[in-house]
This record gives C-alpha cells, structure tokens and sequence, in this order.
C-alpha cells in the first residue's frame, strides 16, 4: 500500500468513524477505489489498525469523563459510575461473542464486498431517518436497553452498517437522550477495540512485513487526527438532529456501491 493512500484511507477511517456512515464500509469502498488488492486477513490488519487510532481519539475528547470513571471506581461503591461501567460490559457481550466465534467468517467480509457494503449502508440509511423522527427525552441508558445497543454493535460488524449510526439510533428509539445516546455509543466501543488489539498481540496474528510499516503508521495518525475532530462534529450534530442529511448520503453511496459492484 502506498503511503498516500494510506493517509487517504486514515482520513476516512478518522471521520466515518464518528460520523454516521460506516467507517468499514468507505474503508471497503476506498480501498476498492484506490486499487488495493490485500488479501481479506491483511485489509482487517489495516482496518484493526485505524480503528485503534480512533479509539485513542476517543479517550481524549473524552477524558473527564473517563477520568471521573475511574475515580468513581476506586470508591468501590454501586455509585452512577460503576453502573455506567456495568453497562458499558453489558453491551460488549453480543460483540464479543461474535468476534470470538466467528472471526474467520468476518475477515472474509472485509475483501472487496462492495454489493454487501452497498446494501448494508442503505439499512443504515433507513435507521438514521427513523433516528431522527424520535422525541429527544431525558432518559440514560438502562441494563436492558445496553444489551440491545449492544446487538445491534455486534450486527454493525457487517461492513456498511454504521456502527456510531446503529448504536445512537438503538438507543434513540429506545426513548433515551440524544446527547447521553452519543455519549455511550463513543464510550462502549473502546473497551472492545482495545480487547481485539491485545488479543491479536498476545496470539500473534498481528504480524506484518516491514515494508507495511510506514503506510500502517501515517494511516494510524491520519486517523486519530481526523477522528479528534469527527468526535466532536458528531455530538453537536446529534444534539440539533441532523441525522436525516447521513441518511441521505448513506443511501446514495449505497446505491452507487450496488451499480459499481454489479458492473464489474
């Protein structure tokens, strides 16, 4: 992979992350754009990588938060941060098995799937326009209401289903504030990314070749940069329901992605 490509691919990464409009799916859709021809285990290496990156960004825009987490843990009491945090497990558990269990069959999704990235975006589409047509309320997330935003993370898998974009939504539609639905939909992510990097560490399966570590590099910090400011952007957009505009674009790149695969 070149090195510009790979900033390119790290600035998509960085800005779909956040932004409602699955950052797998344009990482599919760019790779295929831009000619790269990795094998489907090598494409997830590179998009692990990225999703690395904007974890970090993640840890910084939130960071009070984070840190009055962690303060409120060490009180080793069952205050409104170790419930926070009982949630934010809650909702890992339908991903976690997934990864766990059907990784192989993942890695063969992330290989140049286009119609698959086409149709799954236009599903992100429909749930961001039913997200934005909700009443905002006042509510937080409940136990149950973290397993089902917790499923629906485990289907954002899939390459083209928004995972920013089906986590707020879930959450919207169960009837909880707009702003606190953004809030745990960045939080309950960062656990799992930081949980598959350790895994793949610790088994070996992150092993590349030297000529791979420049564009693994500048991609990593194209990402965090751009997820820095993607972050931010997301959670004023939620506030002021702007959603029905990703709407739009997912269901336009969709199709776009369904034409391009079917003329090949």
């Amino acid at each position: 992979m070149e090195v510009i490509d790979a900033i390119i691919l790290g600035i998509i990464q960085g800005l779909t992350e956040f932004l409602p409009v699955s950052s797998s799916g344009h990482l599919e859709l760019g790779k295929a754009i831009l000619g790269d021809n990795s094998v489907p285990k090598e494409s997830l290496l590179f998009t692990v990588v990225l999703h690395f990156a904007t974890a970090l960004s993640t840890i910084v825009v939130f960071r009070k938060d984070i840190l009055n987490i962690i303060k409120g843990i060490l009180k080793f009491e069952w205050n409104e941060d170790m419930k926070f945090l009982s949630k934010i497990v809650i909702s890992m558990i339908p991903a976690t098995i997934i990864g766990v269990f059907f990784e192989e069959e993942l890695e063969l999704l992330f290989g140049g799937q286009i119609a698959l990235v086409g149709f799954m975006l236009i599903i992100t589409a429909l749930l961001l326009y039913l997200a934005d047509r909700a009443k905002n309320t006042e509510k937080s997330v409940s136990f149950s209401n973290a397993f089902v935003i917790g499923v629906s993370q485990a289907i954002a898998i899939l390459p083209g289903i928004s995972r920013s974009g089906a986590t707020i939504s879930t959450s919207v539609l169960l009837g909880n504030d707009k702003t606190k639905a953004a809030r745990f939909s960045f939080l309950m992510v960062v656990p799992l990314i930081f949980g598959k990097i350790a895994k793949d560490v610790l088994s070996g399966e992150l092993t590349y070749e030297s000529s791979n570590f420049l564009p693994l590099s500048v991609g990593f910090v194209a990402a965090f940069i751009a997820g820095l400011f993607a972050c931010t952007w997301m959670i004023a957009l939620v506030k002021k329901s702007k959603l029905t505009y990703f709407s739009i674009y997912c269901a336009i790149v969709g199709l776009i992605a369904i034409i391009w695969a079917v003329s090949q």
